[in-house]
Formats: C-alpha cells, structure tokens, sequence
C-alpha cells in the first residue's frame, strides 16, 4: 500500500515537470510604429497692399524746382500763333512760360490736392507779376484748377533744349500802343534799350522790353536796378525768342 502511494506520488511529480516544460511564454507584440512628427505650420506672414494711385508715379528726377501762382488761359488765344510759331490749342498739354525754352518739359503739381500734370512749353506768359506758369485749359482741368483760376503750385522741370538764351526785362503790358509807345521811350532813354513785343488776342497786348541780356542772372539784376530807379514794381525778367 505504502509502495503503491508512492509511485502515484512520483507519477504526479513527473507529469507537473512536464507541463511546466512544455509551457510557452507568448511574446508581447510589438509596440505599434508611431507617426512621423509633422512639422509645424509656418506662421501666416501680414502682407500690406498698398492703396490703389491714380497714376503710376514717374522716376524722372527733375533738374530743378520752382514753386509759385499757376493760372491758365484759353479763348481767347486758342486757334492763334503760340510764341514758338506753332498754333495753340487750348486743349493740349502745354504751357507757357517768361524764361523756360520752347520745348522745356515741366511737371506742374497743384498744391492744394497734389494732382500733377506734365506739360511743353510752347509760349510766353503770365504777364501778371507774382505768376509763374499760365496752363492750357486741358492742363488745367487736369489738377482740378478751372474752377478757381489759378492755384499754388510746384513746377518740376524735367528736360530742357540746348539753345542759346538772350533775356531782357518788361515793365508793363499794354492794350493802347500809344501807352505802351511813351513806356518804351522813357525805358529807352534811361537804359538805351528798349522794344516793343505785340502779344496777339482780343485785345492784344503791347509789351514793353528792356535791354538783352546774355544771362538770366544779368537780367535780373537789371529787372532789380529798374525796380529801383524807376519805381517799375512789376517788372520782371523774360526770355527773347527769334
């Protein structure tokens, strides 16, 4: 009996050491591959739109600048001869000076709203003291300036031709040659040089010259002494065209 109980004893030992050696440890799984790291958004960057301009501005630098009282003029000189020979019409672009060339061409900026307008040269004038520039009535329209008749404004020269220059010096504009006869000859004794220059219209003008002048600097000093000698407060210097 005692032999009996322990050979099933040792049988039941046997068969736990078998089961335990034929037990298998199952691997965990492999952890899941993780995601490639996204980069991160770039930041949205502001861009600033500029506002819309009427004009694309121009690069041109000008050669130099004058600043003063714009008027403009139309009938009743359109349709007849410009200074420069050529026939005005009140329509185009130009504009006329007492000093700049045939051909000078200037930006004239209105400084009461900075619109700007680019002209030619083509005539003399204003013959109003204090007067830089009389436009073409088109120019004119351009920077808003019928309405009020003339405006400040900044004159940007652009280009100029090379041509020789004479200037000379006038004291007074007048309707009645007669008038304008008795000035020259009083000019004339005082200076020993003095013309009659007739500006077509209606009516037209008989403008008193003095002197020729090689230099713009030249005339102005004689434009200073008249002022002084003769008390011509409205005198000022212009350019002699053939």
């Amino acid at each position: 009996m005692k032999l009996a109980l322990a050979v099933g004893l040792a049988v039941l030992a046997l068969s736990g050491c078998a089961h335990r050696k034929s037990a298998r440890q199952v691997p965990a799984p492999p952890p899941a591959p993780q995601a490639a790291p996204q980069p991160s958004p770039a930041p949205e960057v502001a861009h600033t739109i500029p506002p819309a301009t009427a004009t694309a501005p121009t690069t041109t630098t000008p050669l130099y600048i004058e600043t003063g009282l714009a008027s403009w003029y139309g009938h009743p000189y359109h349709g007849r001869p410009a200074a420069d020979g050529e026939i005005y019409d009140m329509e185009k672009m130009t504009a006329a000076h007492r000093t700049l060339p045939f051909d000078t061409l200037v930006r004239v900026v209105n400084l009461t709203n900075n619109k700007a307008v680019e002209v030619r040269i083509t005539d003399r004038g204003p013959f109003v003291d204090g007067r830089v520039i009389d436009l073409s009535h088109a120019a004119a329209r351009a920077i808003d300036m019928i309405g009020p008749g003339t405006a400040p404004v900044r004159m940007e020269i652009l280009s100029l031709p090379q041509v020789p220059s004479l200037f000379a010096v006038q004291v007074g504009a007048f309707r009645d040659r007669n008038n304008a006869e008795r000035q020259r000859a009083r000019m004339a004794a005082l200076y020993g040089s003095a013309r009659l220059v007739r500006r077509d219209g209606d009516p037209a003008l008989w403008r008193v010259l003095v002197g020729t002048e090689k230099s713009e600097d030249a005339a102005g000093a004689l434009k200073s002494r008249i002022r002084q000698e003769s008390g011509e407060r409205n005198a000022f210097v212009v350019r002699l065209d053939s």
